[in-house]
């Protein structure tokens, strides 16, 4: 496994003067503290003996389709784009939840703080630990203080009902096609298209899945291609950007999304 340019855009990525660090749990007990360090990926197993995630990797088509014009050198740019696998269903959910409505910067500071108060930690080293989400159980057993206390009141309510829905449903979601699993997770109050599709891309890494209308692929993509015309507007973006990506919608998705990544500095 090779890449050129690490997608941090889950809000659990750490940085240091060393690298990326993240401490990735499954839904069956297993965890891992993953660090990258340039193109090399390294996994301690902190508990369970389950093989580590995936990093997939995603590179712009060669040669490119003549529709994919437009956005094709900015992103093949990029080089080979690594993102891991979640191999958490329930943190792809809470996670989704959590980025809801507001900016990704304060998603982010919610998201650790919230891991940091409630999750399971590691010591990644001298007096710094890292922490994953807490589990929907331990969810389940916090009180309102708790979420206000850490910022979280307005995401209570849904992480209660995706707390309960999968602990009575996970195992069957996570046998689902994930098309599939994009509809049955809108059954949970509080999840629509866009969380439910931004989970399963997270988690399942296929990101034709992905709710690419979103204003993080419109603005990537006209900063990818700033003579193109984009449409202004959500549906016809979303034909367009159809149109533009042909069969490599899930490629060239994850690439824009990975541009804004890099622009952005998202750790």
């Amino acid at each position: 496994m090779s890449f050129d340019y690490l997608m941090t855009d889950h809000p659990a990525w750490q940085a240091d003067g060393e690298g990326f660090h993240r401490l990735v749990a499954d839904d069956k007990e297993a965890a891992w503290l993953i660090t990258v360090r340039g193109s090399r990926a390294t996994f301690r197993a902190v508990s369970g003996e389950r093989p580590p995630p995936l990093v997939a990797t995603f590179v712009a088509p060669s040669p490119a389709q003549p529709q994919a014009a437009p956005i094709h050198q900015a992103l093949s740019a990029i080089g080979t784009v690594g993102r891991l696998h979640n191999p958490s269903l329930w943190d792809a959910l809470a996670t989704a939840i959590v980025r809801q409505v507001i900016r990704a910067g304060q998603a982010r500071r919610l998201y650790r703080g919230f891991c940091a108060r409630f999750g399971p930690g590691v010591a990644l080293s001298g007096e710094t630990d890292i922490h994953s989400f807490p589990s929907p159980e331990r969810v389940l057993t916090l009180s309102d203080d708790d979420f206000t206390h850490s910022g979280m009141a307005f995401k209570r309510r849904p992480l209660r009902h995706a707390a309960r829905a999968f602990l009575a449903h996970g195992e069957t979601w996570s046998k689902l096609s994930p098309s599939v699993l994009v509809k049955e997770l809108q059954t949970i109050p509080g999840i629509g298209p866009w969380s439910a599709g931004a989970a399963v891309a997270d988690w399942s890494n296929d990101w034709a899945l992905y709710p690419y209308g979103d204003l993080a692929v419109r603005t990537w993509a006209r900063r990818a291609s700033p003579d193109h015309y984009w449409p202004t507007d959500e549906p016809s973006f979303v034909r367009a950007w159809r149109r533009v990506t042909g069969d490599s919608l899930a490629t060239y998705t994850a690439l824009t999304l990975a541009l804004g990544c890099r622009h952005s500095g998202s750790v």
